[in-house]
């Protein structure tokens, strides 16, 4: 065998393996992301955002106050300056922070800052936590885009920096799945779905 012909050889080797090996690459794995809202009564939050594709897990908790680990009593003491919340965690290859976002829009009334339904006081009231600046323009990006769509009012939620998650009691998380007599209940009986087709219409 020639030197010219092995040369040759080799470079037509180089040209169709290359793009076999090139396929060959695994596919970038993309972290999980968080997203934290407040909407009100957390075991709905929960039971709504479980339902969206991509979502890994819904935590129950408490967020943006000043008491350090915090218990449910505290919260709805409306003296521990924390919201009942929601941590979704997601996976980014299926969904957006932008998709999350236009479906918190939907599960809650944000033109009411007394509370959220039948529950009333600073600890039901909606916000959303961004944990960096990218989480923040497209949270106000997605509020502009939302109240083009509310039938009337205005929106109120702020759009305030995540502090610490604190997660909730362990009988609050997964209420809705391990209590379903209760958890239906009590939210006919708050006016929850009522009021959402009210302030978005369907």
């Amino acid at each position: 065998m020639t030197r010219r012909f092995t040369l040759i050889l080799a470079a037509l080797s180089a040209l169709f393996l290359a793009p076999l090996a090139a396929s060959a690459a695994p596919p970038q794995i993309m972290p999980p992301q968080a997203a934290v809202f407040s909407g009100g009564c957390f075991w709905c939050m929960e039971h709504d955002m479980k339902g969206i594709r991509g979502v890994i897990k819904v935590e129950s908790g408490y967020t943006g106050g000043h008491v350090d680990h915090p218990t449910y009593e505290d919260v709805t003491s409306e003296r521990s300056g924390h919201r009942e919340s929601v941590k979704v965690t997601f996976d980014p290859s299926k969904v957006d922070y932008g998709f999350i976002l236009s479906r918190y829009w939907k599960l809650i009334d944000p033109t009411d800052n007394g509370g959220q339904f039948c529950d009333r006081g600073e600890s039901y009231t909606p916000a959303i936590f961004v944990a960096n600046e990218e989480q923040r323009k497209e949270a106000e990006a997605s509020k502009i885009e939302a109240q083009k769509q509310l039938k009337h009012g205005k929106i109120i939620v702020p759009i305030l920096p995540l502090k610490v998650f604190w997660p909730a009691e362990e009988y609050h998380r997964d209420f809705a799945e391990r209590n379903k007599g209760h958890y239906d209940a009590y939210r006919s009986g708050c006016g929850r779905d009522e009021r959402l087709k009210q302030v978005w219409g369907g």
